[in-house]
């Protein structure tokens, strides 16, 4: 909750919009996303109610979202679920590293705002991440 606006929205400079970033939206998320070399910056704002299965999922095509997220959780809570039964709650502020294969949630009210760095289909092998998720890390 953010305790300023006495809301559980985020504060207004934590969802305005980036200079020079490219903002997109696609399944109620919004992204602004901002190029440094070869990777990208992103700033994902997860509405509440988000669900990957849910909103991406008819787009996206794929049983799970097949993409790696490593970044910073400024903001909610969001729910990791993968395939072998594993869940991890990630509560802002938190460093995050998600695996490809996972479906995602926004847990409560309030919007989950991910600082988010990545090579798009690359950020796997160029940050050196397992090809899937594993019990023998955190994320």
């Amino acid at each position: 909750m953010n305790a300023d606006a006495g809301s559980d929205s985020p504060a207004p400079h934590i969802i305005a919009p980036i200079g020079g970033a490219t903002r997109r939206e696609v399944g109620g998320v919004s992204e602004d996303i901002f190029d440094a070399g070869d990777a990208h910056i992103k700033r994902v704002v997860y509405p509440a109610g988000y669900r990957w299965s849910t909103n991406l999922k008819p787009i996206v095509g794929t049983e799970y979202c097949m993409h790696a997220h490593v970044g910073f959780l400024a903001e909610g809570h969001m729910r990791i679920e993968y395939p072998d039964g594993c869940v991890i709650d990630l509560i802002a502020p938190q460093a995050v590293v998600i695996h490809p294969g996972h479906d995602a949630a926004v847990i409560g009210d309030e919007t989950a705002v991910l600082i988010q760095f990545d090579f798009d289909r690359e950020t796997v092998q160029r940050l050196n991440l397992p090809l899937e998720h594993d019990h023998t890390t955190v994320n």
